[in-house]
């Protein structure tokens, strides 16, 4: 393992010197730079499109013609080659976990990040995470993601924890005519889309369909105590989007649905190949925004809404056939069906004046009203006033006599501002300030500054600083069921986290960049076992954890046809309770990436993905999580109008046994061998564009 760190530690060192000294060689027009789109520019850090280079926050700008290259098939096959993010996956339907910086691993959910589309949160209430329509994204439809590195809690309020990720979908000067694609691969998966960009009078407009399934993995797993069986991954999905825009305003509105959702490991502690669940997403929101309002005055003003619905059309297995709990027997098991519905409307409008000289101000106010509205309880049980689950018979709805949690509604009121000071031709300080006023647990207040000097006009060093939250779901605050109860009186986490980065581009081929960061955290909502004899766990504020750690990033672009990119990152979280590490989040990660472009209009692309030392959390004995290395391959061809793209890829080409960690809430209810993920893959993809 020492040999393996310090390969890694070395291989980073060397990519970097490598880029700086091999790179002067090299002084021929960049080619590759119209394949790639622009990343030289973010709006996500400050509400405004500005250098990405010159932006203060560590961010990172994915493009169409990124996803494209590497042959991604779902959005967490891009989200992994960030730097410092990781996704592994629960238990539960095999949802993403998003860790970044170490933050999310303990987790069934993955609620410390942000995700917006289109500037619009998508987070659910009832689990504080992106609801399981989100449980894989398409991305044909993807113009370019962009992402903070760290807290936004000063700009973009709750959840906005560890990082927040901006999926901006394509508008009609993106797609400009006509596409449709069809995919077929591995596990039976089957895809096919089209999509449209145009004019329609003095209208601009872009639409977006696509429908497909697949069986998912089938690797066997085993709980302690039953017989091995295969993991149940599969779905069906449709996907649609419509973007309307005219002058000033524009309404976007898009639709998510993942139907025979099957339960990956099982939602509690049984493995559950005949339950099916049902998810639907549906949002739609109208904006104005005119930047030139009057002099030194831009205004903006967005409403949206969002619902979303989550049903069992079956019963799910919680416990298997046989449970003995307390003394009495379930001999068909522990089932239940928790169902909920919910409905949000976000209202918000800000205002930009540079009327001061040397400053940009921006102003803002919000509210959001968040309803969990009504939910449904399917189960073959009651629980007792300790919460122990008595008295099994038929599956039977609950609803009105003993519901796994009752409607809510939360409302929230927010202020910001944020000022954008040139202090001198090469220093800029921004700060900014963001209070949230909550109905249920009260208020926070959370500030971020950003000194950013351009020490050279090829180098810019940053220091930020910024404190953000992650609100309590609601089932954490109000759930009721044998496995983890809801605590009304939680708090939201809190972190806070100093940064030091550095941009330096050193030759006209060549970037590399190298961030710091040391992150304190608090009131970390974890389950805590409840006293005997009353079964299950409870939610609280359990836990403090400190983390540190380096990001390295370089991009090269080695030739007119060969362009190299990697990262290395490296972090660690301790418990403060316990002194260990916190648990499940890879202590390194290296990714390297090279694309060549071969026979003129082909492009080759080849990547390599490093996951090491994810420790155990304390008190979890089983063996050592294992490191892996997987390497993917693509080709794809360029193609123009009335052409076909043809494009195929080869996911772990090498059928390394891939594994991330299973957690639970008690040891029963963890997997021996943990998680597996799929086995080597491949996709063939054929694009037409009219």
């Amino acid at each position: 393992m020492r040999f393996l760190i310090l390969r890694t530690v070395v291989t980073s060192v060397l990519f970097g010197f490598s880029v700086t000294v091999l790179a002067e060689s090299f002084s021929e027009e960049d080619d590759l730079a119209l394949v790639y789109g622009d990343k030289s520019s973010i709006s996500i850090v400050t509400g405004k499109r500005q250098n990405i280079q010159q932006a203060p926050a560590v961010a990172t700008v994915i493009t169409a013609e990124d996803i494209a290259a590497i042959g991604a098939t779902k959005l967490d096959d891009v989200l992994e080659t960030i730097p410092g993010m990781h996704v592994s996956r629960a238990s539960i339907r095999y949802a993403p976990l998003y860790i970044m910086r170490g933050i999310g691993g303990g987790n069934q959910t993955s609620p410390q990040i942000l995700m917006l589309q289109n500037g619009i949160p998508m987070t659910t209430m009832y689990n504080g995470d992106r609801g399981s329509a989100w449980i894989t994204v398409p991305l044909e439809n993807i113009a370019r993601i962009e992402v903070i590195r760290g807290p936004g809690s000063a700009l973009y309020g709750a959840d906005a924890y560890s990082g927040v990720i901006n999926i901006i979908t394509k508008t009609s000067q993106d797609i400009s005519g006509g596409r449709f694609g069809v995919r077929v691969g591995s596990f039976n998966t089957q895809d096919i889309w089209g999509q449209y960009g145009g004019e329609w009078g003095s209208v601009n407009v872009a639409s977006y369909l696509s429908v497909g399934r697949t069986d998912g993995i089938s690797n066997s797993i085993a709980y302690k105590g039953q017989m091995p069986g295969p993991v149940n991954t599969g779905y069906d999905s449709v996907d649609g989007n419509l973007d309307f825009s005219k002058d000033k305003w524009r309404m976007r509105a898009s639709y998510k649905l993942r139907d025979n959702l099957q339960t990956g490991a099982g939602i509690s502690s049984a493995l559950d190949p005949g339950s099916l669940g049902k998810a639907e997403n549906i949002t739609g929101d109208l904006s104005w925004n005119d930047p030139d309002f009057s002099e030194n005055w831009g205004f903006d003003a967005t409403a949206s809404v969002l619902h979303y619905v989550f049903t069992y059309p079956t019963n799910i297995m919680l416990r298997p056939p046989g449970t003995v709990i307390g003394g009495v027997a379930f001999p068909n098991g522990l089932i239940g069906g928790p169902n909920q519905w919910e409905r949000q409307f976000r209202f918000s409008t800000n205002a930009a004046y540079t009327g001061i000289e040397k400053h940009n101000v921006r102003v803002g106010v919000g509210h959001d009203i968040l309803d969990l509205y009504k939910t449904r309880t399917i189960k073959n049980y009651m629980l007792n006033a300790a919460g122990v689950p008595v008295s099994p018979g038929p599956v039977l709805d609950y609803t009105a006599i003993q519901p796994h949690i009752l409607p809510n509604l939360r409302k929230v009121d927010y202020i910001y501002a944020q000022d954008e000071w040139n202090i001198m031709s090469d220093w800029a300080l921004t700060a900014g300030l963001r209070h949230d006023q909550y109905s249920d647990f009260g208020a926070t207040t959370n500030p971020r500054l950003a000194l950013v000097w351009d020490a050279s006009i090829d180098l810019t060093v940053k220091l930020l600083y910024g404190t953000a939250f992650r609100a309590p779901s609601f089932n954490e605050q109000y759930g009721r069921n044998p496995v983890a109860n809801g605590n009304p009186f939680l708090q939201p986490e809190t972190i806070k986290t100093f940064e030091a980065a550095m941009s330096w581009k050193s030759s006209q081929n060549t970037r590399v960049n190298l961030n710091l960061f040391d992150s304190s955290m608090k009131n970390i909502i974890r389950l805590v076992p409840n006293i005997a004899p009353t079964p299950g766990s409870t939610y609280a504020n359990a836990d403090v954890q400190h983390g540190q750690g380096m990001e390295l990033e370089g991009v090269w672009d080695f030739s007119r046809t060969l362009h190299l990119t990697g990262n290395y990152a490296y972090q660690k979280t301790i418990d403060a309770t316990t002194n260990q590490d916190a648990g499940y989040a890879p202590r390194h990660h290296l990714y390297a990436r090279a694309d060549k472009s071969v026979y003129g209009s082909w492009l080759f692309s080849l990547q390599v993905d490093w996951v090491a030392d994810r420790m155990r959390a304390f008190g979890d004995a089983r063996p050592r999580i294992a490191d892996y290395q997987t390497v993917d391959i693509a080709l794809r061809s360029n193609a123009g109008k009335n052409q076909w793209e043809l494009s195929t890829a080869i996911r772990n080409l090498f059928n390394t046994d891939v594994r991330e960690p299973s957690i639970g809430s008690t040891a029963g209810s963890l997997i021996p061998n943990d998680l597996p993920m799929a086995s080597r893959s491949i996709y063939f993809q054929a694009v037409y564009t009219l």
